[in-house]
């Protein structure tokens, strides 16, 4: 990614200044996001269960635009008093808060007759349950400000998906939920929408054998993966405040996958 001397003035314009918390930012797609809102002069918190990989995003952020400032956070989303906490923190060293990505989510593939009820839960707690608790906690310093930009995690197999009936719930109930918070909290200058990505090149994904890889790329039309930082892109759009009547919208970003 360029530097932040790279990047036109109006382009810098955009989140200068802006305080962005980013879920998950330890790396994939919450990486890739922390980076890109850094090197757009914003002041980025990273959080992550990972407080040692949250720091390092951080320590990069630093590091590779000149001028950025950061800082790491352990932070269980699915913990309502953590991540209170955790954005209580951000505000008071930054001054105040007005993106959040929420990014943070898991998997606990099983078929359903053998889905065991804990792992069901879990990725409900953390997919569903943490972004809500998240975006609730962070709509009480927008509404002071009454301003805010906030992004939600859906997928493309939010339409369901065989061996992910705890996952595929979760992300369709993020939608309903971004919905909904978008009509409630439109009063207070708050936006909320959502990425709903296809296959991205990941850590999670790297594990994925080649040959089923290979498959599943032979039915994306454009004929590949996406990269971490094309979803990272899509959250700088709906975060701009250009995009101030943009509200409720779920984008989904999967090179063509859901069209055939």
């Amino acid at each position: 990614m360029a530097g932040c001397e790279t990047v036109s003035g109006e382009a810098m314009a955009t989140f200068a200044g802006d305080v962005v918390v980013v879920t998950g930012a330890a790396m994939g797609i919450g990486e890739a996001t922390a980076m890109g809102f850094a090197a757009l002069g914003a002041k980025v918190a990273c959080l992550d269960l990972d407080e040692a990989a949250a720091r390092q995003t951080a320590e990069r952020a630093m590091a590779v635009h000149a001028g950025c400032v950061a800082m790491g956070l352990a932070c269980d989303v699915a913990d309502e008093a953590a991540g209170c906490g955790a954005l209580e923190r951000v505000v008071e060293a930054f001054g105040g808060l007005h993106v959040l990505i929420n990014n943070a989510g898991i998997t606990r593939d099983r078929t359903a007759l053998k889905l065991a009820s804990g792992d069901f839960r879990a990725v409900l707690d953390v997919n569903l349950t943490g972004t809500f608790l998240m975006a609730q906690a962070a709509a009480t310093f927008m509404k002071t400000q009454r301003y805010g930009r906030i992004i939600n995690t859906s997928s493309i197999n939010a339409r369901g998906k065989f061996g992910q009936a705890n996952y595929a719930a979760s992300k369709a109930g993020v939608i309903g939920l971004t919905r909904t918070l978008a009509i409630e909290w439109a009063r207070y200058g708050i936006t909320v929408n959502a990425v709903a990505p296809g296959f991205v090149r990941t850590a999670m994904t790297a594990a994925i054998p080649e040959p089923v890889k290979d498959e599943a790329i032979t039915k994306i039309p454009v004929g590949r993966i996406a990269e971490a930082e094309e979803i990272a892109r899509v959250h700088r759009f709906f975060a701009d405040r250009h995009s101030a009547y943009i509200t409720g919208q779920v984008l989904v970003v999967d090179g063509g996958r859901t069209l055939v």
